[in-house]
């Protein structure tokens, strides 16, 4: 039976490669697609992969030939051809309501690093402690889109659109107790919004960072 049908002309249609979704697909079967995407594109993007399927794709490519980066927070795996090149599109200041909100955030960053952001990441800034809102965007003066990311209530991103001129992304997680409904709370909050954001599905960190991507690639953002 055929696990790999590799969209190689993904990048060419959407902008962005095809990336594997490493949940719910054994060791082997990652492995196998792994293979296939370097054979045919160069470069695997593997997230929600933890680290024994990791460490099993990891062994199961040539160090000489390949470079591996695994975020073990974010559980995001890249291994890419040696002379494979990726062209910096621009920068990207990523934003967490508080520290149980992290692994979404590095998701998003490992993802948007591999496909060319730079990335400034400011962590810990939630609306309890609203000095450090205004000290973290203070540090992102030259990023071209923000994602911020929360939990609980979900505040954090409406209140950093209220103060930036840059897109906004938000992506609301499943952190949260009782009514936070694991992550439907902060949905909701931001869906409701009344300053302009784009929102993710709950702990879509992924998402986050392709759409920061694309809006990088228009060439019609502004930096904060």
């Amino acid at each position: 039976m055929r696990i790999v049908n590799h969209d190689k002309d993904r990048t060419g249609r959407c902008g962005i490669p095809e990336v594997i979704y490493g949940e719910g697909k054994t060791g082997d079967d990652l492995v196998d697609i792994v293979q296939r995407f370097l054979a045919e594109s160069g470069r695997a993007i593997v997230t929600k992969i933890d680290e024994v399927k990791a460490s099993k794709v990891m062994k199961s490519v040539d160090p000489k030939k390949c470079a591996v980066n695994y975020n073990v927070r974010g559980k995001v795996l890249v291994i890419k051809n040696k002379d494979f090149k990726q062209e910096s599109v621009g920068s990207v200041g990523i934003l967490t309501a508080g520290t149980s909100d992290i692994p979404v955030a590095e998701e998003a960053k490992g993802v948007a690093e591999e496909l060319g952001c730079t990335v400034y990441s400011e962590y810990d800034v939630g609306i309890a402690g609203m000095h450090r809102v205004f000290a973290a965007i203070e540090k992102m003066p030259d990023v071209r889109v923000l994602i911020v990311i929360a939990g609980m209530e979900g505040a954090l991103p409406s209140v950093v659109s209220g103060l930036v001129s840059a897109p906004v992304v938000g992506v609301p997680t499943s952190v949260g107790y009782g009514t936070a409904e694991h992550g439907r709370t902060a949905l909701y909050t931001m869906l409701n919004s009344c300053t302009p954001l784009a929102v993710m599905n709950i702990d879509n960190g992924y998402g986050a960072a392709v759409l920061a991507y694309k809006i990088l690639l228009s060439g019609k953002d502004k930096s904060v």
